[in-house]
């Protein structure tokens, strides 16, 4: 059977979303589904050298987010919660169930966010060198999440910007993958896309969407892995270390001398690393330490939240008021 991906879309409010499929090489497949999310200013190719190998004996799905790789550049908020409520969308349209979900850095917050959004769907996630897990990030998407100088002026750069960083960390990639990636990140709106999802999720000071913040509204969490390059100097391995020690049943994966793209730079390690617990008969449920529960409710934080962000928009406006004077 060829290794090749088969390509599709489906159309979502109007607006097209691409995925990347590998059929199960077994005629008889007994795994779930498995569902692998990028991260930001990347696409399905992330993960053309892992797919073939997960596709022994099981479905595996490779979706653009929206504003990436093939799908469409909508102008619309790019929210984290957005794209999370897109993909249960999508896993709706395709009538999945039940799937595995694998989510690397941006992706793994979007990952997260689907025990909000479909958690009857989710049967065990696997993080990635995860977004959300705590505040640090890399210079690049701090300077990335300045107030719409991406989104106005950054367009004619997402090309050689997408060689500079994501070409440039993914040594185990073909030139024809980096080549095939800076295109699609030349299409109209990728710079739109990618400002407005960095700035809902960063700020200069750090991540700003946190696992924490919402895992009170979670009432039941599936079996949860982290994966993590201990020289990953764009998301830290330190988040990993702090999510484990905050939640019971949920182990970490380390991969010595790797990088935030692990998968690529060790991907036969990775995926049997990942098949362990995809695999594995019997894996507790992740559980939230009473110890390290949400102080705040969920509902007084979102409205604390909103309040602040009321605040900066009319410290915005009196600002603009007073210089345009």
């Amino acid at each position: 059977m060829s290794t090749e991906p088969t390509h599709a879309k489906v159309v979502i409010d109007g607006m097209s979303m691409h995925w990347a499929e590998l059929a199960s090489t077994s005629e008889t497949p007994a795994a779930p589904p498995l569902v692998l999310l990028h991260g930001i200013m990347d696409s399905h190719l992330t993960w053309s050298t892992v797919a073939p190998l997960l596709a022994t004996d099981r479905r595996v799905l490779m979706p653009d987010l929206f504003g990436c790789g093939l799908s469409d550049r909508p102008n619309t908020s790019y929210a984290l919660e957005w794209h999370a409520q897109m993909i249960a969308r999508w896993l709706e349209e395709l009538s999945l169930a039940e799937a595995d979900i694998v989510g690397h850095s941006f992706g793994g917050g979007v990952a997260q966010m689907l025990l909000l959004a479909c958690p009857e769907r989710v049967r065990r996630i696997a993080l990635v060198a995860s977004g959300g897990l705590g505040r640090g990030v890399g210079f690049w998407l701090r300077l990335a999440a300045f107030p719409k100088a991406v989104e106005y002026f950054g367009q004619p750069f997402m090309s050689f910007g997408t060689r500079r960083t994501i070409g440039g960390s993914r040594q185990s990639s073909s030139a024809g993958d980096v080549d095939a990636l800076s295109a699609m990140n030349a299409e109209r709106g990728t710079a739109r896309a990618f400002s407005r999802t960095v700035r809902d999720v960063i700020r200069f000071g750090g991540q700003t969407r946190l696992f924490s913040h919402r895992a009170g509204e979670i009432s039941v969490f599936p079996p949860i892995r982290v994966f993590w390059g201990d020289r990953d100097h764009l998301i830290p391995i330190a988040h990993g270390r702090a999510f484990v020690a905050s939640t019971e049943g949920v182990e970490l994966e380390v991969f010595e001398g790797c990088g935030h793209f692990l998968h690529q730079e060790r991907p036969e390690a990775f995926v049997e690393a990942l098949r362990a617990f995809l695999d594995a008969a019997d894996v507790p449920a992740a559980r939230l330490r009473a110890s390290v529960a949400p102080r705040i409710a969920p509902d007084r934080a979102r409205l604390i939240a909103q309040v602040a962000r009321r605040v900066q928009e009319r410290l915005r406006d009196t600002r603009a008021r007073l210089f345009a004077r």
